[in-house]
């Protein structure tokens, strides 16, 4: 194919797109679910290094360990806030569509959780069938535990993402009768957990308390965004999640001497993300406040067919994105372990320049993951011709493998 016939083909799939979006599709709402979804591959594959022991198996390193100067990039690549934000608006929409078409509450819920569950089964029945392959192949037992964790490390989200949509239903009711304040007891409660945790009575308080943030922690934003969705939040509201937000930020940083980092760092006794901190809550407001503010102008961005196409491609891919990109990752990791130490990929991420080096391999990664995309993605799609046989061996799979990533065999 030449180049003057492949840019012609290029433009008519990016007119053919275009054409073909109705013209009550919510563009700036794809827009920020796309950047929120691109955000999460990048931030992995940026701040998760490996190093290389004796016998040649990868183990799992962070540049943050030694560059914590580096720790605001994570605030740019932290937007779980946006993308839970955009999923309640979302939802509110898909409710009432259903609701008016005259499916029950529990058919809607099927449905959305169904679309959910079937990537996540799709991606860890494929890697317990892949794990002994690659064994078997002299891949270290060491290597197979770190890509476990790799592989279940996002999907956490999908979990708690599952809990939270099913609740959808209450977070409507709750948004009509309240407004933007139903999201108060959420981040209050976070507070309250924060304090006894960190306080003057930590000493007293047992570990596992902080689990208590798990639910409200990340429901806070999807309830800004059942609250959008309700028209029950404007600009008004917006500029003060911005300002409220950033202003809490900033005291929990300078005052109150919170982690800096969004995402975990090897060695540190505090995390902020795991579960999440007000920190979290923090920035979530006021990366909400600044989505809604700029959803017009977004929108109307948008309306480029050429910047349209690629948004429609990205969430159309929303969870193969999100359940194979670290797999994207160890597709080059692991044959660069055999190799030895090869810079940026298989080296301790402890210099400036593996930094520059590991930003030359993400055009890679992002090929691996376009590559396995193609074949990955019809996890997405309904198993209407998937027999109950097959998707019983698939969750017997599955449950293997979780066993295995959360090193309980």
């Amino acid at each position: 194919m030449t180049a003057t016939s492949l840019r012609a083909s290029l433009s008519s799939a990016i007119t053919s797109i275009d054409a073909k979006t109705p013209a009550h599709r919510d563009r700036a709402v794809d827009g920020l679910r796309a950047l929120a979804l691109l955000a999460v591959p990048t931030g992995h594959w940026l701040l998760a290094g490996f190093t290389l022991d004796p016998q040649s198996a990868l183990h799992n390193a962070s540049p943050l360990s030694s560059f914590g100067f580096f720790a605001p990039l994570s605030w740019v690549l932290q937007m779980l806030g946006v993308f839970f934000l955009v999923g309640g608006y979302a939802s509110v929409l898909s409710f009432r569509r259903a609701r008016e078409r005259g499916t029950s509450t529990a058919g809607w819920l099927r449905g959305r959780l169904a679309r959910l569950g079937r990537p996540v089964l799709g991606v860890t029945a494929v890697w317990a069938v892949m794990a002994p392959l690659l064994y078997g192949l002299g891949v270290p037992m060491a290597t197979l535990r770190t890509a476990s964790t790799l592989v279940i490390q996002p999907l956490w989200f999908v979990g708690i993402y599952t809990v939270i949509t099913a609740l959808t239903p209450w977070c409507v009711k709750a948004a009509r009768r309240f407004g933007a304040w139903s999201a108060v007891p959420l981040i209050g409660s976070v507070a309250v957990v924060d304090f006894l945790r960190y306080g003057p009575f930590s000493s007293a308080v047992p570990s596992w308390l902080s689990l208590l943030n798990l639910l409200p922690g990340w429901m806070f934003a999807y309830q800004l965004g059942v609250c959008w969705g309700e028209k029950r939040l404007g600009k008004r509201g917006a500029w003060a999640l911005l300002v409220g937000g950033t202003a809490l930020f900033a005291a929990l940083l300078l005052l109150f001497h919170y982690p800096a980092s969004m995402v975990g760092v090897p060695g540190e006794a505090r995390t902020n993300s795991h579960p999440p901190s007000l920190l979290v809550l923090a920035l979530a407001a006021a990366q909400s406040g600044a989505a809604i503010l700029v959803r017009d102008r977004l929108g109307r961005l948008l309306r480029r067919p050429a910047l349209w196409a690629p948004v429609v491609v990205i969430n159309l891919s929303a969870m193969t994105i999100l359940c194979w990109h670290q797999t994207a990752l160890l597709a080059a990791a692991i044959p660069g372990s055999f190799a030895g130490a090869v810079p940026g990929l298989t080296t301790a991420p402890d210099t400036l320049a593996w930094i520059a080096i590991r930003l030359a391999w993400l055009p890679l990664f992002a090929t691996l993951l376009v590559l396995i995309g193609r074949y990955a993605r019809g996890f997405e799609s309904p198993w209407e011709r998937v027999s109950r046989g097959r998707r019983a061996v698939a969750g017997l799979l599955a449950a293997g493998f979780a066993v295995f990533a959360l090193g309980l065999a």
